[in-house]
């Protein structure tokens, strides 16, 4: 992810407009409450992404915007993971504590922010696949939305990868939530 200029006016409503289209996309039942908090996650995520780019060059708020709408519209996943997935990478890639994200959105959301954050830094490389495997599972025992949102997140970023000749990106995308996972996809085997 590059850091680069702050957003333009094209690029303003361009973020607006995916925006409307994740909110189009949510088949669950929300109140005002649910509402109120995907505004709010939504406003604090451009907020913390405002000077981040993708390497594509786009704003890098349209990723968690992308990712909470296959949460929504793919998955059927609720409220509380769009609010998540909104917020997935703010921890991580900003000053945004997690202390923040529990003092404005409850633990429930804290919760699962921290969980796909720890599932991040967990992964290693080198770690035996048993061992990246043994900690997905202790995700799934809190709760199953961190892996259906790092899903998304690694589908969001499949979709929009553009294969550089000569890197390795395909592996990294694959590796992180594939290569945890009990099918053979998941194993050395090509693609």
């Amino acid at each position: 992810m590059a850091e680069t200029q702050v957003i333009d006016k094209e690029e303003k409503l361009l973020i607006q407009r995916a925006y409307r289209d994740l909110l189009k996309s949510i088949h669950s039942q929300m109140d005002e409450e649910d509402r109120d908090n995907i505004r709010k996650a939504y406003e604090l995520a451009v907020e913390a992404h405002a000077k981040q780019r993708r390497k594509s060059g786009e704003p890098y708020i349209l990723h968690p915007i992308a990712v909470a709408r296959i949460c929504a519209e793919e998955i059927g996943l609720g409220p509380t993971a769009i609010v998540a997935a909104l917020l997935h990478d703010v921890v991580e890639d900003t000053d945004v504590s997690i202390e923040d994200i529990y003092s404005r959105f409850g633990d429930r959301v804290a919760m699962i922010v921290d969980g796909l954050t720890k599932l991040d830094r967990s992964y290693n490389s080198d770690s035996p696949q048993a061992e990246n495997f043994r900690k997905v599972l202790s995700t799934l025992v809190k709760d199953v939305r961190v892996v259906l949102i790092k899903m998304a997140d690694r589908l969001h970023n499949m979709r929009t990868w553009d294969p550089c000749p000569g890197t390795s990106n395909w592996r990294s995308l694959q590796r992180p939530i594939i290569s945890t996972l009990p099918w053979p996809i998941g194993s050395d085997c090509t693609i």
